[in-house]
């Protein structure tokens, strides 16, 4: 079934994307909570008028996330934890600490928007890469590493 997005939807779209989802998901759980509508050729007309008047917008954001990028490039993340003998962790790490420590290093990316390679979490130590999603034509690749304390 065709819908478009309403809303940011985590590992499926953003706002204004054209999708292919099964229906049942789509019924049951996407258009109830208000997050896509179905696609019919009204809608589709109508969220392109809508993309083409964003595309000025984009091409600014597009040239923001690239200065992000490059801030974000410039960084080096060591996250020190606290680890057992065979060197695990004590408890695990995750995308909103990333984001955390991003955010110490002055840059606002939310939690949603990072993805670590391979793990949901991580839970050993060693180095990790991180896919950050700047914009929804860019994304970027983030290494970081995890090191006892």
């Amino acid at each position: 079934m065709k819908i478009i997005l309403k809303k940011y939807v985590e590992n499926l779209g953003f706002q204004y994307d054209e999708i292919h989802v099964k229906s049942g998901y789509a019924r049951n759980y996407l258009i109830p909570k208000g997050l896509a509508i179905f696609a019919s050729y009204s809608s589709i007309k109508n969220n392109n008028e809508i993309l083409k008047q964003r595309n000025k917008k984009d091409k600014y954001l597009i040239e923001k996330s690239k200065d992000i990028e490059k801030k974000l490039g410039k960084i080096i993340i060591k996250i020190y934890v606290k680890v057992n003998k065979n060197g695990k962790i004590f408890g695990s790490i995750n995308n909103q600490n990333i984001s955390e420590f991003i955010s110490k290093k002055g840059m606002d990316i939310k939690k949603q928007y990072i993805k670590i390679v391979g793990n949901k979490v991580i839970k050993s130590v060693g180095k990790y890469q991180a896919n950050i999603r700047l914009h929804r034509k860019h994304e970027f690749l983030l290494d970081f590493e995890i090191l006892s304390s």
